[in-house]
């Protein structure tokens, strides 16, 4: 066991000559999966030649999930296992893996077999051809459409921002050269697109067409977090939101009025039957619904200013394997 500071994000507990591959895996509740995963991992990264470790970070399971990489632990020491005191959330839980991880080539990938261990191989390929980064793109994607269609808005709103022209940027399965990861260490975790952050730095990248099986289990991201998901983005990738939702609610303001201020002529030359106070109230509930969207951002801004104020970390470890 090591790093006894149970607050730290300081990888120098590592150990031991560095191996030539890490896979860095993030979990939370995934004991059902969990045998099967580490199972055909492992088998994949044997048959690659190289010397590699697993590390797996549990996001405060409360399943049993780290009762059983105590037991793939204790039976093979390649597996390196970091366990938080809670739930502190994916993005967290993957920065201890990247910061924790000792290779020059990283792999990351979810814990629940929706990635496909087998083309772990693809990745690596298409590192040692020379690239930065390998960004998994879910060619077949086995999610509902109330999956699909938020993530494809998403994507859309970070090729924008990031000018990054890839397809899929919340598939977690990727492969990554040390160089590129360790400069944004600082800011993976508070931002939950680790692969956007990484590619914003310049870094080199080619897209790798993985498999996807469908999830085991119910989705942990439900309408209200991919809403979220999408203000974090635009808190996130664009300089200039605030402004240009000014601009917009102004735009849109004016339209309005000018709008009410001709039906009123109208109404008055031609004295017509038409609802003007349920279109006055229409109206009026547009712009609120605007103004709701602009005090959302706004307080993501604040939450974003307040972390960083208050200096908390990102994750307190309780055990360290």
């Amino acid at each position: 066991m090591a790093d006894t500071n149970p607050y730290s994000t300081d990888p120098s507990a590592s150990v031991g000559a560095a191996p030539a591959l890490s896979v860095v895996v993030t979990l939370y509740n995934e004991a059902g999966s969990l045998p099967e995963l580490h199972r055909r991992t492992v088998e994949a990264l044997t048959e690659l030649g190289r010397s590699f470790e697993v590390v797996y970070v549990d996001d405060g399971s409360t399943d049993g999930t780290f009762a059983i990489l105590e037991e793939l632990h204790a039976a093979d020491q390649r597996v390196r296992v970091i366990r938080f005191k809670r739930n502190f959330g994916q993005h967290p839980a993957m920065h201890a893996g990247l910061a924790r991880s000792r290779a020059d080539i990283i792999v990351t990938m979810d814990g629940d077999l929706q990635n496909l261990p087998e083309d772990i191989a693809k990745l690596v390929a298409a590192i040692d051809s020379g690239y930065d980064v390998a960004s998994g793109r879910r060619a077949a994607r086995n999610d509902s459409w109330g999956r699909t269609l938020p993530s494809r808005l998403i994507n859309g709103m970070l090729r924008r921002f990031t000018h990054v022209d890839i397809s899929d940027f919340g598939c977690a399965f990727n492969a990554y050269r040390r160089g590129v990861v360790t400069p944004m260490l600082g800011s993976i975790g508070r931002q939950k697109f680790t692969k956007a952050l990484i590619l914003s730095g310049g870094a080199s990248v080619i897209e790798v067409d993985v498999g996807h099986a469908a999830r085991q289990g119910a989705s942990r991201y439900s309408p209200l977090r991919l809403t979220r998901l999408a203000l974090h983005v635009l808190a996130g990738f664009w300089p200039q939101p605030i402004q240009w939702a000014g601009v917009i609610l102004g735009f849109v303001c004016t339209l309005a009025a000018t709008a009410l201020g001709i039906y009123a002529v109208a109404d008055w030359i031609g004295e017509s039957d038409f609802p003007g106070p349920l279109f006055l109230g229409a109206a009026v509930i547009f712009v609120l619904g605007v103004q709701g969207f602009v005090l959302a951002l706004v307080g993501e801004y604040l939450a974003r200013i307040q972390r960083e104020v208050e200096g908390r970390p990102l994750y307190a470890i309780d055990r360290e394997l």
